[in-house]
Parts: structure tokens; C-alpha cells; sequence
């Protein structure tokens, strides 16, 4: 009997051993999950996110699109891209002064790449929702909104409705019903894209945008008294 047949006798030989039991995960996040109300959540959220250098402006239906546009003023933007066929999209078209430019993202990357690369200083997308506990945007590029939006412009401007604040990931994926379909890109956005040199010089815009808005959409209800109201 050679080396080959001796290794392959005992493997046969040995028995199997019973399947270990998977670990209970969801009793698990239940335990360590906090007891906290929605402003609590959004109130660690908002905390994590500007301490990763995001700009975060509390907004309701009646005033996004101004509160939007105030910042585009303040920040020179011109040109704006948002998705095709999507309602914030329109919403934001409908009160565009004439001095900015809507353009929609509506052909392949190939046929007006310089344009989207070099000229667009911003693009809007709908977030489907976030984390508290890591401070992250949870985005699903579709075919209206896609990856690129999220990662070419300079600046990038995110509507994420504050009832859509999530403890934690496993509580997002359980509410949301990952486990029957997701995108096959799935991202998580915590703040601008950033890199440092060997010296630990921090830059921020070089591998995406370099800066993240997120316009954190509340009910008329709850905004009373949280309301920022405008741009400083």
C-alpha cells in the first residue's frame, strides 16, 4: 500500500462526526441590541456620520429640494445629476432655478463619458436605508441610479427617510427581507472617499466623492423643534 492508498484508507475508515450547530445569530444581536428610541437612533447615526466628515441636514417633503438647492448655491454646483425616471429626481427638476443644469442619467457611461467624468459637479440618490451603529448609508443602485452616481461626482447629495434607521446591519437585513433578493451591489457609505499617504496625510476625494451630503428626510410631526430650517 503506497502513501496515496494508506491517506484515502483512513479517511474512509474514520467516521462523521455530527454537524456542529450554527450559532444562534439573531438571539445574539438581540442581547447586545440597545433599547432606544427613533431620535436616539438617528441621533447616533448623525453623530457617527459627522465624526467620518458628512455633512448631515435635517429636512422634511416640504423643504428638501430648497434646502438642496441652497447648498448647491453656497457650493457653486452647476451641473446636477439625478436618476432617470426617479420622483426625487423630478421633484428636484420641477424647482431647478435656470442657472443650474439637470442632466439625467439616462445612457450607457461610454457614450457621454467625459461629460459625467469631467463636468457633473454633483449627483442625488435615494438611500434604501442606514445603521446606526456604524454610521453607514445603505444604498442599492438600480438601473435608474446606478453605482456611478454614488462614486464619480465631487459631491455627493443622499435623501435617506429617518424611518428607515436601523439599529444595526442584522436588523436592517431581517426588516428589509435581504434573505429574498438584494442588488448584486449592496453598498455601505459611512462618509467621502478618503486615503492617506505614508505620512498620514488625509485626503479626501480621491477615490470617490469628496464630499457626502445626506439630507435626512423627517416627518412634518416629529421635525418640530429638530428642524435646521435652512443653510448656514
Amino acid at each position: 500500500m503506497n502513501a496515496r492508498q494508506a491517506i484515502l484508507a483512513k479517511l474512509r475508515a474514520s467516521t462523521l462526526s455530527d454537524t456542529p450547530a450554527l450559532p444562534d445569530v439573531a438571539a445574539w444581536y438581540a442581547a447586545q441590541r440597545r433599547t432606544e428610541s427613533r431620535a436616539q437612533r438617528t441621533a447616533r447615526l448623525r453623530s457617527a456620520m459627522e465624526a467620518a466628515h458628512t455633512e448631515v441636514h435635517l429636512v422634511t417633503q416640504a423643504n428638501w429640494t430648497s434646502v438642496l438647492l441652497q447648498l448647491c448655491l453656497a457650493k457653486g454646483l452647476r451641473k446636477f445629476l439625478i436618476g432617470n425616471q426617479t420622483p426625487h429626481g423630478a421633484a428636484l427638476e420641477a424647482c431647478a432655478p435656470p442657472h443650474m443644469e439637470i442632466l439625467h442619467y439616462a445612457q450607457a457611461p461610454a457614450q457621454w463619458q467625459t461629460q459625467l467624468f469631467d463636468e457633473v459637479d454633483a449627483a442625488l440618490t435615494l438611500a434604501q436605508s442606514a445603521i446606526a451603529e456604524t454610521g453607514s448609508l445603505v444604498l442599492w443602485p438600480t438601473p435608474q441610479e446606478p453605482r456611478l452616481m454614488s462614486l464619480v461626482p465631487p459631491v455627493h447629495f443622499v435623501l435617506l427617510e429617518e424611518k428607515n434607521i436601523h439599529a444595526d446591519l442584522h436588523a436592517a437585513i431581517c426588516a428589509e427581507g435581504w434573505t429574498d433578493g438584494m442588488p448584486t451591489n449592496a453598498l455601505l457609505i459611512s462618509g467621502p472617499s478618503k486615503t492617506a499617504d505614508i505620512q498620514q496625510t488625509l485626503a479626501y476625494g480621491a477615490h470617490g466623492p469628496k464630499e457626502l451630503v445626506l439630507l435626512l428626510l423627517q416627518e412634518e410631526g416629529e421635525s418640530e423643534g429638530k428642524q435646521e430650517g435652512g443653510v448656514a
